[in-house]
């Protein structure tokens, strides 16, 4: 049975005989500190410290004190063994390798030195000699402290993306909180209602895979299974129902299902973005921000703001409008947002519909181990400003859209611009109206059945909208 190779023995160093400098140790101990070291220590057979010599600046006042002293007494208990070390290596090879240890300086603050050693003789005592190390401390802490704020600034920057991502998927994706079991919608957002083509009181108790293709029905029930199982987030492409015939070029949606802890519950987000049918998997469109967006902890502290929002309060950046409560930025009692953000909390989705004029939507949205909310202005209160409303949200958006000029053709740029005007011009016609469709339908020279297509295309729910769709109903 083979033995484990020993550990090799010091070797003893090729030095000549020096104990006819032995008498001379102090000399010497003070001829090193002079040219070549910060101290010097002179040690007998027994490890007790016989002579300290420094230079004109003491490293330390209680050097002195050291005298009589066995050296591994005067360094700090975790370096004692190397001490110790020192000791014995000097002894059996009558020279040392450096080693660093920590005498017990005044105040609490510990000296760093780091010794090398050589034996005067075979019986004659030994000299230390020791460098101050802690300007390679300093060093060291600074290269530390440099190190960590640079990790700090990565990760700030980190944070401000993925908060950017937060904001585009806040304002643009179609939102679905879904019941785990049954696979059906509990509550949506108005993008759902505008990308399918269905007001966002109608999705209640729909199946997710009935708002998608037939063909692309057991991809999805698979995603929403597998994300329910593996507890991670998981996402797929896929074919939607389109609205209408001419919505066919854009019957493609990218989904993505996270797990939702509400309370003692749980539930699936599931995100919706349509995309063009030859995009790269994964790859949309530029959204047209036309809401004004932002994101809050909680308790409704900004964290981040997109143009939009700091436009209509004339804000000059984010920075302007985080750490501020939001209720103090839209002049808003505080009792009103809170119910908002505590339903947003429970079950991932809310609105807002205040008497006031104040018009918003709010989801739950996670950020690593950070839960924040997402909230989409879409109508400020009447306290809130003082320009016209829908001619602010028109101009910004047509002002936005205009930043895509080179990444899409003109006639989809005008689709969409037009598209935008239109919804913009029915909005400040049932704004007009008290929200009155037959009165804006004759405000805009249209009929109402003609109003009520264009409501259902744009996402809009007026006041007293028919639940089953039938616009007869509202001449009644």
């Amino acid at each position: 049975m083979s033995q484990a190779p020993a550990a090799p023995a010091p070797v003893q160093a090729d030095l000549p005989d020096l104990a006819a400098l032995s008498g001379l140790a102090p000399e010497l101990a003070q001829t090193f500190v002079s040219i070549a070291s910060d101290i010097a220590l002179v040690i007998d057979r027994h490890g007790v410290i016989r002579n300290v010599a420094v230079g004109q600046d003491p490293i330390t006042s209680e050097a002195a004190s050291w005298v009589g002293r066995r050296w591994a007494d005067t360094v700090t208990g975790d370096t004692q063994r190397k001490v110790e070390q020192l000791l014995d290596e000097v002894r059996s090879a009558g020279v040392t390798r450096r080693r660093e240890v920590s005498h017990q300086a005044p105040g609490g603050a510990d000296l760093p030195v780091a010794y090398a050693a050589i034996r005067l003789g075979r019986d004659g005592p030994v000299l230390a000699v020791g460098r101050d190390l802690r300007a390679v401390a300093a060093i060291q802490q600074k290269f530390l402290e440099t190190q960590q704020e640079l990790e700090r600034d990565y990760w700030r920057q980190r944070q401000a993306e993925s908060r950017r991502l937060l904001l585009l998927q806040t304002a643009h994706d179609a939102v679905l909180v879904v019941d785990p079991t049954e696979l059906k919608v509990l509550v949506a957002n108005r993008a759902a209602g505008r990308l399918f083509g269905t007001p966002a009181a109608a999705f209640a108790g729909v199946a997710v895979t009935d708002l998608v293709a037939p063909s692309a029905r057991p991809g999805v029930h698979e995603l929403l299974i597998m994300t329910r199982a593996s507890g991670r987030p998981s996402e797929m492409r896929a074919h939607r129902l389109p609205r209408d015939p001419v919505d066919a070029r854009s019957a493609h949606v990218d989904l993505s299902a996270t797990p939702l802890r509400m309370g003692n519950e749980m539930r699936l987000l599931v995100r919706a973005r349509a995309v063009e049918p030859n995009a790269t998997p994964l790859e949309t469109r530029a959204p047209v921000a036309e809401d004004a967006v932002v994101i809050t902890d909680p308790s409704g502290r900004v964290l981040m703001a997109n143009a939009v929002f700091l436009a209509r309060f004339g804000l000059v950046s984010d920075g302007d409008a985080v750490g501020h409560q939001l209720a103090e930025l839209l002049q808003a009692d505080p009792a009103l947002l809170a119910p908002v953000l505590a339903q947003t909390r429970r079950e991932g989705l809310a609105e807002l519909h205040a008497p006031n004029g104040l018009d918003l939507s709010a989801a739950l949205l996670t950020e690593g181990d950070q839960e924040c909310i997402g909230i989409v202005l879409h109508r400020l209160g009447l306290a809130s400003t003082g320009m016209p409303l829908q001619a602010t949200e028109l101009a910004l958006a047509v002002d936005t859209l205009a930043q895509r000029v080179g990444l899409a053709t003109l006639p989809d740029l005008m689709r969409e611009a037009a598209d935008l005007a239109e919804r913009h011009l029915i909005e400040a016609a049932l704004a007009r109206t008290a929200g009155d469709p037959r009165a804006a339908a004759l405000m805009l020279g249209i009929g109402l059945d003609n109003l009520w297509v264009r409501l259902q295309h744009h996402g809009i729910e007026p006041p007293g909208s028919p639940p089953d769709g039938n616009p007869a109903k509202l001449l009644n």
